[in-house]
């Protein structure tokens, strides 16, 4: 009796070492993915946050575009994002709809090229042609109506 309860105990060994193995890298995966759009999420944040900013100083009478785009690049090293330097900065005017008519607004884009900073090698080793790992541009807007 115990030689047949030895034997089925001994086929199971590497049962758990294998379920390991297995599932292991996926869990590895989500975790990663999970941090990575978090980071993600919070690089658009800071996007629209400095756009936001950007557009208060805009619609403020003898504003420049250099002073805007300083803001916003500032406003973006204070964020802590990487490379400021590369987003791009569009300012242009619009107009917003009030109850008796409208009225000119400032309208401020940030473009940011984001990468993340492991899925993408990760997919590069995988698949060396692949385009998933190219960056994704991240875009932040806002639009105030100009101070009269």
């Amino acid at each position: 009796m115990k030689t047949n309860i030895a034997r089925r105990l001994a086929g199971e060994r590497g049962q758990a070492l294998l379920e390991t193995a297995m599932t292991l890298p996926l869990v590895l995966v989500v975790c990663v993915g999970i941090f990575e759009f978090g980071s993600a999420y919070q690089t658009f944040q800071i996007l629209t946050n400095a756009a936001r900013e950007g557009a208060r100083l805009a619609i403020l009478p003898g504003s420049t575009e250099t002073n805007v785009k300083d803001r916003v690049r500032q406003y973006l090293t204070s964020g802590s994002v990487a490379n400021p330097s590369s987003a791009d900065i569009q300012l242009t005017s619009g107009s917003v709809s009030m109850g008796v008519g409208t009225v000119p607004s400032s309208i401020v884009t940030v473009t940011y090229p984001y990468s993340f900073t492991v899925l993408q090698p990760v997919v590069r080793l995988l698949v060396s042609t692949s385009n998933v790992g190219s960056a994704i541009n991240l875009v932040g807007r806002a639009e105030m109506r100009n101070e009269m």
